[in-house]
């Protein structure tokens, strides 16, 4: 799987990579010394908390689509919020509203550096 080159294109190549059931693919797609959000407050970080994280996703049977509501870039960082849904069929298995940081790498791709996959739900509050 190709990263993509376009930061407005981050989204769309993550659901693709999902949608593989390949944690290497997946893994491919992000920064791992950044920040991924798998549930609401447990941030993790680092390559083996990433993985973990990521299995736990693809543990979740289905289909990952992912749509895009902005995308602002900067140079070489872009923040895009989203809203996203695993489904299995007709039935929602998990949907959300998330917001994700991206870093164009030197190769000209992009990868994820943080991801709050529940970030732009209303009432959420950053913990520390």
């Amino acid at each position: 799987m190709n990263l993509p080159t376009r930061a407005q294109d981050a989204h769309a190549t993550l659901a693709a990579a999902f949608n593989t059931g390949n944690v290497a693919t997946v893994m491919s797609m992000y920064d791992v010394n950044g920040i991924i959000v798998p549930e609401p407050g447990k941030p993790v970080s680092g390559k083996e908390q990433f993985e973990e994280a990521i299995k736990a996703i693809l543990s979740i049977k289905g289909k990952m689509e992912i749509k895009t509501v902005y995308c602002l870039q900067t140079g070489k960082l872009a923040v895009g919020r989203s809203e996203w849904n695993i489904t299995d069929g007709q039935e929602v298995k998990v949907s959300a509203k998330g917001i994700e940081l991206m870093q164009q790498q030197a190769d000209g791709t992009w990868k994820i550096v943080i991801d709050h996959a529940f970030g732009a739900l209303e009432g959420m509050v950053a913990q520390y």
